[in-house]
């Protein structure tokens, strides 16, 4: 019996089934990798091109763009070559702030420290130019032959430098009609004027300005040129008689009417005036070459062979000269 039951009794098998992956598998450490890798050369490549120039870069773009015309001409690119061939010229490896390739450290240094230099006078002549606007209104308003006639003195800062202009007025003329003499509150504006004017470092020029009414037979004989340029020199006269150095005076010139202050109305009185405009340095140096304040000197005649260019000797009276 035992043994019959011990062929009776089943026999159980058990079998484990084993799965594979899963369907992605170990594609993602590919993916990975190939995430890191590309990382690394965007990482290799944003710091070469920090440390490289951009003279270098262009070099480089130029040498795989056209490599044969980089070898002709020599240099890490088109923009460096010293050939004479076109496409040479500048070096474009030179940056604002850098020292250019071939260029001295000294004249880099040189160059900034000028440019530095002309910074600050620049800032000296607007701080100079804002402090004597400041003065000369109040010099106006606390005088009373200024501040009478403050309507005809009109105060402008200009990239020149400060522009005071003294405007003629219908009924109250600066000088005489056809004429260079001065009247007398004129006189009293301009004399006024210069002496605030006179420990002022910077330059002065001087312009005579006519409204467009024709004088005379002005093609020929004196015109509004002649008489501009006589009116200026009378101011001129007078700023020196109130202890302006003449040497200030920068330049005396007679415009007539070819810069009229109101286009529209060329006839019109407030277009007859004296312009004074203390010049910041740069305008000198434009304007007159550059030659320093107390600098001036008075050309002096050459000598002549031959005829001379003008009779010698005072000219024929002309009407409107002041006596």
């Amino acid at each position: 019996m035992a043994g019959d039951a011990k062929k009776l009794q089943p026999i159980i098998v058990k079998k484990i089934k084993k799965s594979g992956h899963a369907a992605h598998g170990g594609a993602w450490k590919i993916a990975y990798a190939d995430f890191v890798t590309a990382m690394m050369a965007f990482f290799l490549l944003m710091w070469l091109l920090g440390s490289t120039t951009e003279g270098d870069r262009k070099g480089l773009s130029d040498y795989f763009n056209a490599p044969l015309k980089v070898a002709l001409m020599g240099g890490t690119g088109t923009g460096a070559s010293n050939s004479i061939l076109p496409g040479g010229g500048k070096d474009l490896t030179e940056k604002v702030g850098q020292t250019a390739r071939g260029q001295s450290d000294d004249t880099a240094r040189k160059r900034q420290s000028a440019e530095q230099t002309k910074a600050e006078a620049a800032r000296q002549d607007a701080r100079r130019i804002a402090d004597l606007r400041a003065r000369i209104e109040a010099l106006i308003t606390n005088t009373p032959k200024l501040n009478e006639y403050r309507s005809q003195i009109r105060l402008e800062t200009t990239p020149d430098g400060l522009q005071i202009q003294i405007v003629d007025d219908q009924n109250r003329p600066m000088f005489d009609s056809g004429s260079a003499l001065v009247k007398p509150y004129m006189r009293d504006i301009l004399r006024e004027i210069g002496a605030a004017l006179n420990d002022v470092e910077n330059r002065i020029s001087l312009a005579g300005h006519t409204d467009a009414t024709p004088y005379g037979n002005g093609e020929r004989g004196y015109s509004n040129w002649e008489l501009s340029a006589d009116r200026a020199n009378a101011s001129r006269r007078e700023l020196v008689a109130a202890g302006m150095p003449d040497a200030k005076l920068g330049r005396v010139v007679g415009l007539a009417a070819s810069s009229p202050l109101e286009p529209k109305t060329p006839n019109a009185p407030v277009n007859r005036r004296i312009t004074l405009t203390v010049l910041t340095r740069e305008a000198e140096e434009r304007l007159m070459g550059g030659a320093p304040a107390g600098d001036a000197t008075i050309a002096q005649p050459a000598p002549t062979q031959g005829a001379p260019l003008f009779e010698t000797g005072p000219g024929p009276a002309r009407k409107g000269n002041p006596p």
